[in-house]
């Protein structure tokens, strides 16, 4: 229930009717008193202890928004207790982890989902309709471009993560890649890289060539510390076919689809192109995830989002973080499907 927690409590679940605040967990006493003096919760209904708010509480699922450290150790114990769980990204701290908690859902007949909240945009379902519809004729190259300057949010922990960039942005911009294009990665080579002033223990900014199925190339690059000219959160992206062209973006920084464009530009047409007719979606963001979660619990399938799906998109972040380790291409195994 820190500050991310708070949010969810006071932001997100009140989207999404479907869902009741029972209780709350966290180790610290402070905290909790936070989460009663604003009003999430009743004093009774917070606890230090995750196994006794299990056992008072009663739950029908679980939301876990713990720092990714956490996320292992929480996750177990709520599948272990027999609870379905959302949990926040990036899953697991490794690629065999994240496997072991899949597995572990899977052989308890129970729902694992990751918050990969920025599928849940007008863009992004638009641009999956008109890859999906083929129109333009074959996909021949994205180019995503990703810049923020991270030293103007409040003491952000990533400044002190393995590969922050990787590990807590791009995961982001991954998933996106397999949500629009409905193809999974084969191979990544990744460069990062660190200025001295930028004070992070890790590199902030980084470039990287990903090879999907049918040989698809994807140019990225990402930047925590670019100091002008942001870009949307889900970054600026150019995706050229056979007969024209997307542009696109997406997520606003009040996390709403103010910023949602999606452009069209076809052979021969007009050099300003055309702008794409958005689709209204009942919920964004996070309550998008939220609201699908409650949906596929409530009619027993499994959730676009799954920790099942999601090895795919976590597979990109270790081979790139490998891959930027190392200086070498790294081939990625397609995960298994449940």
């Amino acid at each position: 229930m820190g500050r991310w927690g708070r949010n969810w409590a006071t932001d997100v679940l009140p989207q999404v009717p479907e869902v009741e605040l029972v209780g709350c967990v966290d180790v610290g006493p402070g905290i909790l008193s936070e989460v009663v003096k604003s009003g999430i919760a009743r004093k009774e209904q917070c606890y230090r202890s995750f196994a006794a708010a299990l056992l008072s509480t009663g739950p029908d699922a679980v939301l876990i928004t713990t720092d990714m450290t956490s996320h292992v150790a929480t996750v177990r114990a709520a599948l272990e207790a027999g609870q379905p769980v959302l949990c926040e990204k990036p899953l697991a701290p490794s690629m065999a982890k994240a496997r072991d908690l899949v597995e572990l859902a899977s052989k308890l007949h129970l729902t694992l989902m990751v918050s990969q909240n920025y599928r849940f945009y007008p863009a992004v379902r638009a641009v999956q309709q008109i890859v999906a519809d083929g129109f333009l004729g074959a996909l021949v190259h994205i180019a995503v471009d990703f810049r923020r300057y991270s030293g103007a949010l409040p003491a952000p922990g990533h400044l002190s993560w393995p590969q922050p960039l990787l590990l807590d942005m791009s995961v982001h911009h991954f998933d996106l890649m397999r949500a629009v294009i409905g193809r999974e990665p084969r191979e990544v080579f990744c460069r990062t890289w660190n200025p001295t002033w930028a004070g992070f223990v890790d590199p902030p900014e980084g470039a990287a060539a990903i090879v999907f199925d049918d040989g698809l190339v994807v140019s990225y690059r990402g930047s925590w510390i670019c100091p002008v000219r942001p870009t949307p959160w889900a970054g600026e992206w150019r995706m050229e076919f056979e007969q024209g062209e997307l542009w696109w973006t997406s997520r606003s920084d009040n996390m709403t689809s103010d910023d949602d464009v999606v452009r069209l530009y076809r052979r021969n047409g007009p050099p300003e192109g055309e702008p794409v007719d958005l689709p209204t979606l009942p919920a964004l963001d996070r309550a998008g995830a939220l609201a699908q979660f409650a949906q596929s619990l409530d009619q027993q399938t499994a959730p676009e989002t799954s920790a099942q799906d999601n090895l795919g998109s976590l597979a990109i972040v270790y081979a790139a973080i490998e891959s930027a380790a190392t200086g070498e291409p790294v081939r990625i195994a397609t995960p298994p499907k449940s």
